[in-house]
């Protein structure tokens, strides 16, 4: 089975820095993308920051300038770093990942692949 694990939030003050990691396991052949979106309480969610298997990154209007998405392909994993956090960042962070993995002798497209959230709260 294919999971993905979400690690490295937490409490942190205003105008501080976390950094999100999202590690992809199982029979994966390749991912064509991975991201991070995030949910506050009664709130949509919404897309943060997203990057591609070529490199090409996608990132919300509030969060350009402070957040910043990468990715080690050898090792299935995306980061999100946060730096200068606000209050409106609270929220539940969850990894996104389209990819296509090995079903028996055949390969798969999984698309709105999630993970099960971490949570990331900043204080004022």
């Amino acid at each position: 089975q294919v999971q993905l694990v979400e690690s490295g939030g937490g409490l942190v003050q205003a105008g501080g820095s976390l950094r999100l990691s999202c590690a992809a396991s199982g029979s994966i052949f390749s991912i064509n993308v991975m991201g991070w979106y995030r949910q506050a309480p009664g709130k949509q969610r919404e897309l943060v920051a997203s990057i591609r298997s070529g490199g090409n990154t996608n990132y919300a209007d509030s969060v350009k300038g402070r957040f910043t998405i990468s990715r080690d392909a050898a090792k299935n994993t995306v980061y999100l770093q946060m730096n200068s956090l606000k209050p409106e960042d609270t929220a539940v962070y969850y990894c996104n990942a389209g990819f296509t993995y090995y079903s028996g002798s055949y390969y798969r497209t999984e698309y709105d692949y999630w993970g099960q959230g971490t949570q990331v709260t900043v204080s004022s």
